[in-house]
Formats: C-alpha cells, structure tokens, sequence
C-alpha cells in the first residue's frame, strides 16, 4: 500500500507539537551541573518517544556520569539501506528570563512561531525525525537508526568514544543531521561547508606588579594598550584578517541582499562590514577573528594604575579546506611576531573544532534534493554553507566515511538558536517533516 505522505502528516502533526513541548518543558542545559538530573530526564522522555513506536532503545553514555545519549533503531525491508537520524537533546541555557518575551521553558506560540529554548535548536530536529517515523509507522520504507546525542552543546566531548563504542549499531549507508537551518523562509538547503574554530586566551604581561600610571606613564607599557596593539595587527584597515598561511576558498554563488544582511546581522545603523569578497564567502569560506572576552579592571571605580597583566579570548573560525593544527600554529607564530615592547606573551588553547566540507554528490544527495524541491513545491534546495561550527559533522565523516552525510535543519534566519525568544517557524516545520519524509521514501525506493 502506497503511503499519502502529506495525508499522514496532517494526521500526525498534532501529537508531534505536543510532544515538541513536552520536550521543551524539560530544562536540558548540559551546561549547567546542577541541572543535570534535568538533561537525564530529557533523555529518557526521548528513548520514551521512539520505544513507543516500536524502536529498540537504549541510553547510552561513554562513561558513568557522562551525559546520556539515546541509540533507536527499527527495521524496515529486508535489502533496505539503512539511515540514521541524528539530533541532540541538550540545550543551551536560557539566560536572563528578562530578555524573553515569554517564559523561556514555557513554550508559547506567537504568531507564526513557537517560542521556547530548545523550540528549534535542537528539540525540533528530534520531533522532526518523530514525525517522519510516525508518518510510516510499521511500513518503514528504510532500517532506521536514531541517534540523540545529550551534549552538544558543551563540545559533544564524548561523542568520538560513543562512535567508536557503538560503532556496529551506529552504522548506515546514509546519515542525516537535523541540526542546521535552511536559507530562509520558504528556500529549504542542504548545508555542505561549515567553519572550524580554534578559541584561544591571549595574555600580555608588562609588569611585576600594578604601578602609578603618572609616575610611570610615557616610559612603561600598560599591558591593556599592548594588548589592544596585539589585536589591531589582526586584521588590515579593511578589515581582512592578516594572519598569514590561513586557508580561504570560494563560496556558492547565492546573493545575500545587503537588506536582509542588516535585519538578520543585527548591525547598527550607519556599520560598515569589514573584509573583501562576496558575503557568503566572508561568512562561510573565508577565515574570520573575534574577540569574544577581554579581561580589565571596569570604567567604574578605574584608578590611575598601569595594569601589570591583560588578557583576551579570540575566537578563530578556518575555513573548509583547512585545518585546526594549522590554524593554532598560524595564530601562535602572528602573536610573537607582533606582540610589542618585549612584553611576556601567554596563549593556552581552549577548544578546537574542524572545518567540514561536504561532497554532496551522488544518489543520496539527488534524493535528498528531490526530497526538498518536493515538500517546498518545486523550490530547490541551495547549497549553503554555514559560518559556524559543528565540530561532530567531521567526526561521524571520519568514522562512517563510506556513508552519505546530509545536513538539515529546522531553523532559518530569525530563529535565534542560543539566544533569547529562540523560536520555530511552524509552516516550515512542517515542510521539514514533510521533506525527511519524502527522503527516506526516495531512499527507500
């Protein structure tokens, strides 16, 4: 029998919502201690869902006291490919509830959106593959394998030994990760780039001790102005990062309207952007520097004191084609050419994550195109790049290199993943379930 997709999902669409906000409700934040019995308890609701549509289930977890993950799987057609989903559970935290337009655990739809932590990023990737499941049910067109992960959100730290312990289950021809967006409202994508990371503390030292800056000042370097000089040699006047033997490569052709680039950047009025190329490609294919922390005594309450010691964090994104090793040497080799006045240098690196590029040719991808033009009727799918890191994307390439990996996602360019009124676009949703649909149906055939 010949499954109505469409007519299924206006079935099931219902109960998915319901549990998307059960889900929500759950305070998942891996990065909070002292809500870990909450991201347990956000997986056993999550094994709870897939077991009562007919899933083996487990949680699992690299070591005791790791974060939880949840491992499914069901049968479908002898000779069948197998896929697996993948998701993940945790979230980010919610912050100062203040900046929320409503309760951040209280999911809330306004308008075309459904409001909450977690709402899109990344509960939804699981009530996506929820609703694929659920639109089938016992007449999978595929053998099927979930896996959601539990600490995304804090570096997926063991995920490499959990690919490696479960490796035999884990195992597929194709896997889709539900963890990206597509390129607007109404324009699904396939996300084949994403930017590696290297962050790394910075500290300059000047001094022994903090001194007066008016007996001293004009003759000893205050470590905040060399600090601040070591920054500035970074990037040109136009803004491009110098760091020299730091990869950078061409981008899709795909127009970016400098419009749309200002509402979703969130730039203030009269900004000018910084660097040379098309947008994407200084968005996702070139390398990009950012001072995200910086260590000094606060305007208020400030003395007149030369500060002995002054420290920063750099976020460095590479670009695909490049590499973590290459990126920490690189950055190491600028800093001591430029630091200034002899000051003591110290750099300790904080995390790493590589850069990801994806072949996406070949039958599975033509399925997954297909998929897409499908559920957005007739709207093709852009291959798009993505300007952040997702450092596990290059971890199951490595460790399953004969599968199709396709990255999706729920989320567009107002979804504000990780911030506050982090919402889900529910039309789209629905055409996200609808495509996963269609592509385990174009896989299965």
């Amino acid at each position: 029998m010949t499954i109505d997709i469409r007519a299924r999902l206006a079935e099931v669409l219902p109960g998915i919502r319901q549990d998307l906000e059960d889900l929500v409700r759950i305070q998942s934040v891996s990065a909070d201690p002292a809500r870990a019995g909450e991201v347990e308890r956000s997986a056993q609701a999550t094994e709870a869902l897939f077991a009562a549509e007919g899933f083996e289930t487990e949680i699992v977890r690299a070591f005791e006291g790791a974060p939880p993950a949840v491992i499914a799987k069901k049968a479908g057609p002898e000779g069948a490919p197998t896929v697996l989903l993948y998701a993940h559970h945790d979230v980010q935290p919610e912050n100062d509830h203040a900046d929320w337009d409503s309760p951040p655990w209280e999911p809330t739809e306004r308008g075309d959106r459904l409001y909450g932590r977690g709402a899109a990023d990344d509960k939804a990737g699981i009530a996506a593959h929820l609703g694929a499941v659920r639109i089938f049910g016992d007449e999978l067109p595929v053998n099927l394998v979930m896996f959601i992960e539990g600490e995304e959100e804090v570096g997926s730290d063991t995920l490499v030994e959990l690919l490696t312990m479960y490796k035999e289950r884990l195992a597929a021809d194709v896997i889709v990760i539900a963890d990206s967006g597509n390129w607007d409202i109404g324009e699904p994508a396939l996300t084949t780039s994403l930017r590696g990371l290297v962050r790394m503390d910075v500290e300059v030292r000047t001094l022994t001790h903090a001194v007066h800056s008016g007996m001293w000042g004009g003759l000893v370097p205050d470590s905040i102005m060399t600090l601040s000089r070591l920054i500035a040699s970074l990037h040109d006047d136009a803004g491009n990062l110098v760091i020299e033997g730091l990869h950078s490569g061409p981008a899709a052709d795909v127009d970016y309207p400098e419009a749309r680039l200002r509402a979703e950047s969130g730039a203030a009025e009269g900004i000018e952007w910084i660097g040379t190329g098309s947008a994407v490609e200084r968005l996702w294919t070139q390398p990009a520097l950012s001072i995200t922390g910086f260590d000094a005594p606060k305007v208020d309450g400030a003395s007149n004191t030369l500060v002995p010691a002054a420290r920063c964090r750099i976020s460095l994104r590479i670009a695909p084609g490049d590499t973590t090793k290459n990126a920490v040497e690189r950055l190491q080799a600028h800093l001591e050419k430029h630091v200034a006045w002899g000051a003591t240098l110290n750099t300790v690196v904080v995390d790493t994550g590589e850069a990801t590029q994806i072949d996406a040719t070949g039958p599975a991808y033509d399925a997954a195109r297909a998929a897409f033009a499908e559920a957005w009727d007739g709207t093709e799918p852009v291959d798009m790049g993505v300007g952040g890191s997702i450092p596990f994307i290059a971890e199951f390439l490595e460790a399953f290199p004969q599968a199709s990996v396709l990255v999706t996602g729920v989320e567009d360019p107002d979804t504000r993943a990780h911030g506050a009124n982090e919402g889900l676009h529910l039309a789209e949703f629905e055409k996200v379930v609808l495509a996963e649909a269609f592509l385990l149906r174009n896989l299965g055939g």
